[in-house]
């Protein structure tokens, strides 16, 4: 169970890299790359592995299922950010600075939530 809860730390923290990276590679002409779609999804894959083997977990303590549920609802818009910008990326189309400062924000955001709360 250790193995598993440390190769999905791991995902967990490339997800996080390659979101931030990609953010900074683009920051002064905004757009979102496949790996910040990429890196969504794996950081909302990963962090449901993580919280699932925390719940099963005995000596972990209790699990702050707020905490969680901010952090998810932070994930889901970086997500929404990630699919909307990468699918005007792909058709050649302007993706919006807004939307790119988004996805690398919100991550950012959600860095904070985890590391501070």
């Amino acid at each position: 169970m250790t193995f598993l809860h440390s190769l999905a730390l791991l995902a967990h923290f490339v997800g996080v890299a390659a979101l931030l990276g990609g953010w900074l590679a683009t920051f002064n002409k905004p757009t979102v790359l496949r790996w910040q779609l990429i890196g969504a999804w794996v950081q909302l894959v990963s962090g449901v592995l993580l919280v699932g083997l925390l719940e099963m977990s005995d000596g972990a303590g209790p699990v702050n299922h707020t905490k969680i549920a901010v952090k998810l609802l932070v994930l889901i818009a970086i997500l929404v950010a990630a699919v909307l910008g990468r699918r005007k990326a792909t058709r050649g189309e302007d993706v919006s600075i807004g939307l790119a400062h988004g996805v690398g924000g919100l991550t950012l955001l959600n860095v904070a939530i985890a590391v501070f709360w």
